[in-house]
């Protein structure tokens, strides 16, 4: 009974004597209110003299049911959960505590006001510019913020899985004439940071590919159209005067019975090549087989499976987690170009056909170090890779290619400071690139970002003739074929439109 006075009365305080109040309050009022919070500190005296004694009949009580039981920490749980009174009552008084305290402050905010509100009015002010541009910053933060743990997560998983499936090929090929593997490099959109579809991210790795003991990669130039192509010869040599493994003195040359061990297993030259150039589609092949083998040792086949997807020059699987968790990992062959940062890869180009011997030369690995570099130098609030996914995302299903903006924003990100990419100027570097874009297609020139480029960050490595080379325009086509040309402004008033809409409908 006493617990539903306690209830009874506070609910008569809180209901009968808590009048509504205006926004202006008069001597009466502020007389009246004082009062009540007077009043409503004795109720909370009373009632807290009342839990205290309550509270001491309870230890008492507690003391006698520990001595008869002797076990103390049943005793607290029962008389815990028996005796929820007392926080119910507490609760109470809390919230006693909490309305004295708001009617106070009530009561003396108009003498506040006044003196509050010219104050308030010049930060208001001062705020205003940031917040109009934060809005826009935040459109597409969002996203992206609601992800990136996730990315950062899955990219780590690939990590592992690529470890080990390298150090397993590694052994298996070990003692064969296939290529050497190397560790994967991380390439790509997604290890950069940032990915035109965040829903459907695709992991994609390099792995560089070494001539086996007794054979030698020789890279032979191709067509330009519009990236630099190159062959791959592969050739025996003579390794009877080179140091040789302990207990091995192997030449495929000059030893009948190597040469005839490498005849019976596995070859680069008989299962790999045609025409003693290496194929690309052989390779892919052989390869998605090896990590479909390689699978079913590792301890992460028993609670993860493996999908290779059919790819003509790539290995591509999924790996899937439980029952909808699915990671795309895409592998890509490369073999290096010297001690650079350019490689010649398998990875698919933007020809309607490329013979399966033609390798283009990639600089993915040069972009992913150099996005590593911007990173290192610009803020931490830096709104580039904001800006670069956005106008990517314009450009979905569309003709234009995506390393065409990715090339506009490197030449950005080098000819302008990096801190003049906070996320206050996001509008104004979207505005920037459009028009960047806007003036290379008129002039129907926009030159690739590592061939003949004296702003190409010092630590990318490039080979001798692609900095000595001519530059590279990557609109040639545009100036060869008029029709293209309408086509790419077509397309450009499209883009226009898109990120428009994306940035004032959110679609």
């Amino acid at each position: 009974m006493a617990i539903m006075d306690i209830f009874f009365g506070v609910w008569q305080i809180l209901t009968l004597n808590v009048q509504p109040v205006g926004d202006e309050l008069d001597e009466e009022t502020r007389e009246r209110m004082e009062q009540r919070a007077e009043m409503l500190n004795r109720e909370m005296t009373r009632l807290w003299q009342e839990v205290e004694e309550m509270s001491q009949e309870q230890r008492i009580l507690e003391e006698r049911s520990q001595e008869q039981s002797g076990f103390a920490w049943a005793s607290l749980v029962l008389s815990a959960l028996q005796h929820w009174q007392c926080w119910a009552i507490a609760g109470v008084l809390v919230l006693l505590f909490g309305l004295c305290w708001w009617l106070r402050k009530w009561s003396r905010e108009p003498e506040r006001e006044e003196e509050s509100s010219d104050s308030d009015v010049e930060e208001e002010e001062d705020e205003e510019e940031d917040d109009d541009a934060d809005d826009l910053g935040m459109f597409f933060e969002d996203p992206i913020q609601r992800r990136v743990q996730n990315r950062d997560r899955d990219c780590q998983t690939v990590r592992d899985i690529m470890e080990m499936l390298i150090f397993v090929l590694q052994n298996v090929l070990s003692d064969s004439s296939f290529p050497v593997l190397e560790k994967a490099i991380e390439v790509g959109s997604a290890f950069e940071g940032w990915s035109p579809r965040e829903e459907d991210i695709t992991y994609r790795l390099l792995v560089p590919l070494k001539p086996p003991r007794g054979h030698i990669f020789h890279l032979e130039p191709g067509p330009v159209s519009p990236m630099r192509n190159f062959r791959i010869r592969v050739e025996l040599v003579c390794t009877c005067g080179m140091e040789q493994p302990a207990g091995e003195t192997r030449c495929f040359l000059h030893n009948p019975e190597e040469e005839q061990r490498r005849n019976d297993g596995p070859s680069i030259l008989q299962d790999l090549c045609t025409d003693s150039y290496l194929d690309v589609q052989k390779t892919a092949h052989y390869f998605q087989m090896f990590v479909r083998c390689s699978w079913r040792v590792l301890p992460l086949s028993a609670k993860q499976r493996l999908t290779v997807l059919p790819s003509d020059r790539s290995c591509k699987f999924y790996v899937t987690q439980g029952q909808e968790k699915r990671i795309l990992i895409e592998l890509l062959f490369g073999v290096q170009e010297g001690d650079s940062d350019i490689f010649l890869s398998s990875q698919y180009t933007e020809a309607a056909y490329t013979p399966s011997t033609m390798w283009p030369e990639s600089y993915a690995v040069a972009e992913m170090k150099f996005f590593r570099h911007i990173a290192s130098q610009a803020q931490p609030d830096s709104f580039h890779l904001r800006c670069l996914q956005l106008c990517v995302r314009s450009l979905l299903g569309r003709d234009f290619s995506t390393y065409t903006l990715k090339t506009v924003v490197m030449h950005l990100l080098t000819t302008m400071p990096l801190s003049h990419w906070h996320r206050r100027h996001f509008l104004e570097r979207l505005e920037d690139i459009v028009r960047y874009l806007q003036s290379c297609l008129e002039k129907k020139c926009l030159n690739h970002f590592f061939i003949a480029n004296e702003n190409v960050p010092e630590e990318i490595i490039l080979p001798l003739d692609l900095q000595k080379a001519k530059p590279l325009n990557l609109f040639q086509h545009l100036a060869q074929n008029p029709d293209k040309q309408e086509d790419a402004w077509l397309e450009f008033e499209e883009l226009l439109f898109r990120l428009e809409r994306l940035l004032f409908d959110g679609r």
